[in-house]
């Protein structure tokens, strides 16, 4: 069955199952055999028979829910799939399945909650993954949807537009669609920083900086708002200003790293190197609360700055670390392409593959 040779596996199944007709494992086994030959009844019967001498037997329910999905009967696949996740709560692809069920039965609120513990149990699973922001972006549009019924004309919908835009990287439209929002509602915090960030992603920094600041003129307060117009500055080459609004940014979210990060690029900017060190040694002492690159890159500042105030051992140990990282992720790439191309030519050896709907 493993190699794929399917009819001399259920030859072997069958006379095992004739030489013991209660060895519910047999059976088991010749149902996969007949799920990878898409002979749904033959395997359905055989998965039964499993289960009627050993109830528990883990695996069949999961795979008669799998059987029953592919012949299109929703009920008993959810109610195979259900027992299964019953007597083994842990197992990600009965919960994965028990999902993607749901999802195909018109529940995609249930499908979220259901793939979303299937993702805990297996946070780097591809298939899991795939489904479970399949399930959200549903929810997201029932609700979308529901609202534009409401209400088709309100501030709200274009706003939810304009994002749907920019996630397509549909950006003039994106553009668009929050200025409505923003006519409609001048004054709503969040809009001019969505505008901006809109403006960022199309590269056009003094547009992006004038919303930003429009954002801090209706909120003062706006951590997000001062951290993008001081990242936005510092992009516009305006270190005096980046380090200002960083400065502030920090003192309402002290233990913000990517923060201490940009306020140690403006600081270095400005030659204020020791200040600089100080903000880049604050990231690198935390690696883990960070994007990985924005440790690689406090490394580099920091080898750079230890050789401007003439630190030779602290700027040689810097450049060590980030060399080491750097390679550290060139072999980690390496290892994902080497496990996408593994999976692409891996042979099944259970079920078929999730099927997309």
């Amino acid at each position: 069955m493993r190699a794929g040779h399917l009819d001399q596996a259920a030859e072997a199944f069958t006379q095992c199952i004739s030489l013991n007709p209660a060895f519910a494992e047999a059976h088991l086994n010749l149902g996969l055999v007949r799920m990878q030959q898409q002979h749904w009844a033959d395997s359905e019967a055989e998965l039964n028979r499993s289960l009627a001498l050993k109830p528990r037997l883990r695996g069949a329910n999961l795979f008669l829910g799998i059987d029953y999905y592919h012949q299109n009967d929703f009920a008993k696949a959810l109610a195979a799939l259900k027992r299964e996740t019953s007597i083994d709560p842990k197992n990600a692809s009965a919960l994965m399945w028990l999902g993607v069920v749901q999802l195909a039965d018109g529940d995609p609120a249930a499908a979220a909650t259901t793939l979303d513990a299937a993702a805990k149990l297996k946070p780097d699973d591809v298939d899991i993954l795939y489904h479970r922001g399949r399930a959200h972006m549903l929810v997201s549009k029932d609700s979308y949807d529901h609202m534009y019924k409401v209400d088709p004309g309100s501030w709200r919908v274009h706003q939810v537009l304009a994002q749907s835009f920019a996630e397509a990287d549909r950006l003039d439209e994106a553009v668009s669609e929050c200025k409505l929002a923003i006519q409609m509602r001048p004054s709503e915090p969040g809009l001019h920083q969505q505008l901006g960030d809109i403006y960022w992603s199309a590269n056009q920094l003094d547009k992006a900086e004038t919303e930003f600041q429009n954002e801090l003129a209706i909120d003062p307060q706006s951590y997000e708002a001062m951290y993008k117009l001081g990242v936005v500055s510092l992009e516009k080459s305006k270190p005096e200003i980046a380090a200002r609004l960083l400065a502030e940014a920090l003192n309402k979210a002290p233990d913000s790293l990517e923060t201490h990060y940009q306020l140690g690029r403006a600081e270095a900017q400005l030659g204020q190197y020791d200040s600089a060190i100080r903000d880049f040694s604050r990231v690198v002492a935390d690696p883990h609360d960070v994007e990985p690159e924005t440790v690689r890159q406090s490394y580099y500042q920091l080898s750079r700055l230890y050789q401007r105030v003439q630190n030779p051992v602290q700027a040689k140990l810097a450049l060590d670390n980030f060399l080491k990282l750097k390679q550290q992720a060139d072999m980690q790439q390496e290892q994902k392409l080497d496990e996408k191309m593994k999976r692409r030519t891996q042979v099944q050896e259970t079920a078929p593959p999730p099927s997309s709907n």
